[in-house]
């Protein structure tokens, strides 16, 4: 029998004629390892090979004076204390470095947010005030403490179709007339005439020519208008040129409003007691579309056409309404709104 040192090396000397059926055992790394036998003796070498990495020799000046080596070159051991210590917070809070400039962006970020959300109405806490402070038109930066709802921003917050490029006499009779309750009886009547000329044209002109409308038609007195004749419509008509059908309209309208008096005292009380001698609130909002006739303009069209009224569709009387404060059409968001609300109803001259 053959000891185990020669069949340990018995295989590491193998010539050709082995056959490849037969096994052996081989040392690798100093440990018998059972392979199969094989001809290509270049694998073997490869596979017995074991490539020790080894680090490459550093000048000894490189290390600390206190490193120690083992005896493995692989593994080198360097006293902590021989290396230099950094503060992150030195490093992080180092003036001019890019995280203190992306912590000032950030906080730039943060207080335009909070405006955005108080100028918004999303927050009612107070904490948020002090925003307007910092920041203005041109540089985001203001010194004022003014809120957000000023006056400047209610004025442009009128009627929808008041707009930048409105007549000012358009935009004064929107701020002072338009939606006051009326309970005179000549305004009463001017009211009707206008808005029944304003058919075809538009408010603009029609009080431009007010002026004038008053001065032809006697300061709208129904008892004088009544006993106008031809020849004073034809003169009127070329005077003022107001047209001769709107003329003999208002002047049957003069004489209906005479049989009203008789019937109910006054004007005011025919016209106001459609609506229960109380203005209609309306809500509108800016993004609804103002309706141009109701139900209730076209209830008071009826009665007064059965009346003999002329000129007094639906369509008029609802402007006539909402002009002489019967129904309160301003915009929710107009400051008018609420003032015509609170308005006192002028007293029957």
């Amino acid at each position: 029998m053959c000891s185990l040192k020669s069949k340990l090396i018995q295989p590491t000397r193998l010539n050709a004629n082995t056959t490849p059926a037969t096994t052996m055992v081989s040392d690798i790394n100093g440990r018998p390892v059972l392979q199969p036998a094989t001809s290509n003796r270049s694998v073997l070498a490869r596979c017995s090979l074991k490539k020790n990495p080894s680090l490459p020799k550093s000048p000894p000046s490189t290390l600390a004076p206190n490193a120690k080596t083992n005896k493995n070159p692989s593994t080198i051991s360097i006293n902590p204390n021989s290396l230099v210590k950094y503060s992150s917070a030195a490093i992080v809070d180092a003036p001019g470095s890019i995280a203190a400039e992306r912590r000032v962006q950030v906080a730039a970020i943060q207080v335009q947010r909070k405006m955005r959300i108080a100028h918004y109405g999303r927050s009612k806490s107070a904490k948020y005030d002090s925003c307007n402070k910092l920041f203005d038109h041109n540089s985001s930066l203001i010194n004022s403490t003014t809120t957000p709802t000023t006056t400047g921003l209610r004025e442009e917050k009128r009627c929808s179709f008041i707009t930048p490029t409105s007549d000012p006499i358009y935009v004064e009779y929107h701020d002072e007339e338009w939606g006051v309750p009326v309970h005179d009886d000549k305004l009463l009547f001017e009211l009707l005439v206008l808005t029944g000329a304003q058919v075809g044209s538009d408010w603009t002109s029609v009080l431009r020519k007010r002026q004038q409308f008053r001065e032809a038609f006697s300061e709208f007195e129904a008892e004088i208008i009544s006993k106008f004749t031809d020849k004073k419509i034809t003169s009127i008509s070329s005077c003022y040129g107001i047209e001769v059908g709107l003329i003999r309209g208002v002047v049957d309208n003069s004489t209906c409003i005479l049989k009203i008096k008789q019937a109910f005292g006054s004007f005011d009380k025919y016209i106001w007691g459609f609506v229960n001698h109380k203005p209609i609130i309306t809500r509108y909002k800016p993004n609804q579309k103002m309706p141009v006739r109701t139900s209730k303009s076209e209830a008071i069209s009826k009665d007064m056409v059965r009346r003999g009224f002329r000129q007094v569709g639906p369509t008029v009387i609802h402007s006539f309404m909402q002009a002489a404060g019967l129904t309160n059409d301003h915009l929710i968001t107009c400051p008018r709104h609420l003032q015509c609300r609170r308005h006192p109803p002028s007293s029957n001259h």
